[in-house]
């Protein structure tokens, strides 16, 4: 499969185009596709408190690579776009993952309590706002209108999550931040995504395991020089193997991450049977900087509508965008076309 939208200034198209199949307008401000698990937020995310999360194992750094002249900086430090102008910003830091999952305080008490102190700011707030708009211009008064839209938002999550019961889920202790063991982050960060998962706070989620042209180093297995660096291997077995045990300590820390949830009950059965998970990257030869063949696996049974058990051969150049609208389709929300998709993956 091939995803031609990502073709250009590689660390800039890269992880924003991934999950679109849109290739963006030359501009420095956003203007790209809707991806597909936005697509998705909106038709079976709207009954959870959060209808998607997006989740990053690292922040864009000092000399992140993925900004351009042309497109700006909005399409490499994020794969999720709500609209063709909205990138949303990838969370990196465990605390603020789990206060915005469970609520901030370090007991269910104190979150419960805070939960709804901020319910009553809110009412404030709408209240304040309403008497301020019978004030106002028309083009102020769209301003104030896409305030008030935010503000209902949460006040959504708001309610959801004083209705959400966890008194079933082991939580642990709220992390005290961003932990100095890159391992320990990934794995962290996985494990809340699960409970979320587990409780039903949200259905969608989206994680970039490592940012655009990091220059992040892994001596806990043995690779002292950067990602960055080493995926520009030249066909060099000195760089190819280290290469390959990032890719490899990667992978195994996703396997740990979905044998849990197959091991957590759903139902009928796991959550693993019920879920549909796209893992892959939005580029083939690191060295090549190329689009295609693009590496992609799918996991999970999808409520048996996923057939899995199986490799699928495409003819060469399919879009990946095929694959997002298969994915939909097995989702239950059937699109004809998304980004440059000419079919579905039947065989899938």
């Amino acid at each position: 499969m091939e995803n031609r939208a990502a073709i250009g200034p590689v660390h800039a198209l890269s992880p924003g185009t991934w999950l679109s199949g849109v290739a963006p307008r030359k501009t420095q401000d956003p203007y790209g596709g809707v991806t597909v698990d936005q697509i998705a937020a909106e038709h079976i995310g709207q009954d959870t408190p959060l209808p998607s999360l997006e989740v990053a194992a690292e922040g864009r750094g000092v000399t992140g690579g993925s900004c351009d002249r042309d497109y700006g900086c909005s399409y490499g430090a994020t794969i999720s776009f709500r609209t063709p102008t909205t990138p949303l910003p990838m969370e990196v830091n465990p605390r603020k993952l789990f206060e915005r999952l469970f609520g901030q305080g370090d007991t269910p008490e104190e979150r419960k309590k805070l939960v709804r102190q901020y319910g009553s700011i809110l009412d404030q707030v709408s209240e304040e706002a309403a008497e301020l708009q019978r004030s106002l211009g028309a083009q102020d008064r769209a301003r104030l209108g896409d305030y008030l839209e935010t503000v209902r938002e949460i006040e959504r999550r708001v309610q959801k999550m004083e209705k959400q019961d966890t008194s079933n889920l082991a939580l642990p202790e709220p992390p005290l931040g961003i932990p100095a063991s890159f391992d320990e982050q990934l794995k962290l960060m996985f494990d809340i995504v699960a409970l979320a998962y587990q409780a039903n706070l949200t259905r969608v989620f989206t994680f970039m395991m490592a940012r655009e042209a990091t220059d992040r180093t892994y001596p806990q297995i043995g690779v002292p020089d950067s990602f960055h660096a080493i995926s520009h291997h030249q066909n060099l077995q000195k760089k190819l193997v280290p290469l390959g045990k990032i890719q490899t300590y990667n992978t195994e820390i996703f396997a740990k991450f979905l044998a849990k949830l197959a091991k957590m009950p759903d139902g009928d059965g796991s959550m693993l049977d019920h879920s549909i998970i796209l893992f892959g990257s939005n580029m083939s030869n690191s060295n090549a900087h190329n689009h295609f063949p693009l590496p992609t696996a799918i996991l999970g049974g999808g409520m048996g509508r996923i057939k899995g058990s199986q490799h699928i051969r495409v003819p060469d150049q399919t879009p990946l965008a095929n694959l997002l609208v298969t994915l939909l389709d097995r989702a239950g929300i059937p699109m004809e076309k998304l980004g440059d998709s000419t079919s579905q993956v039947s065989d899938l």
